[in-house]
């Protein structure tokens, strides 16, 4: 409730941020220890999608059906007030709230890993290995409808105090934003492969 008015609840917005962000965190509980693990996530239409090797205590527990809530924040700025008790950032974040069920249908799986590989760089699905069954099965898959969500967005210059804005303190937004340094090969790599197109230059979807 607090700063309702940074709320936002179209599913547009929702998923524009799940879909920019590259990771995500996730909170659950274990015999009344919490616990938030980051992890990548994925979005298919309505489900965002976790993965991870079967023994993995993360998705074990949460295929056991307990309440989980997953949350993305993107970081867009750093807002440099005139007082110390109004600096801020700027930010947009995600919040969803749900139980997760256990993919078991091997194509659905497959859509999934497609999906995270995608997420992670646009097009890199069609030059990769697809996995073979074998890899499937030795990997849990988690989807979670975005059902219970909402997003928080801060944007804009600082808010001081009206008596403040006489003070002779420099005030305004550093904008922030994800920079690609020069991709570095596998010293493995075969010869002749030249760096895909997608990374020079890169930049985040959004």
């Amino acid at each position: 409730m607090r700063r309702k008015e940074r709320g936002r609840y179209d599913r547009d917005t929702i998923n524009a941020i799940l879909d920019e962000a590259l990771y995500c965190h996730v909170g659950f509980s274990v015999d009344g220890q919490p616990f938030v693990q980051p992890t990548i996530h994925a979005r298919i239409g309505e489900q965002l999608y976790l993965h991870g090797a079967i023994a993995n205590r993360m998705l074990k527990t949460l295929a056991g059906g307990v309440h989980v809530c997953v949350s993305v924040t993107l970081l867009d700025g750093l807002v440099l007030a005139r007082s110390a008790f109004h600096h801020s950032m700027n930010y947009r974040s995600v919040m969803i709230l749900g139980v997760a069920r256990e993919v078991t249908a091997l194509e659905e799986k497959r859509r999934a890993m497609t999906a995270v590989v995608e997420h992670v760089l646009a097009g890199r699905s069609a030059v990769a290995r697809a996995p073979h069954v074998p890899e499937l099965n030795a990997t849990s898959v988690l989807a979670l409808p975005i059902t219970e969500a909402s997003a928080k967005v801060r944007s804009g210059p600082p808010l001081d105090d009206e008596a403040d804005y006489a003070l002779s303190c420099w005030a305004g937004v550093l904008p922030l934003q994800i920079a690609a340094l020069a991709p570095e090969p596998d010293p493995r790599l075969a010869p002749g492969i030249a760096v895909p197109r997608a990374l020079s230059p890169w930049a985040r979807r959004g």
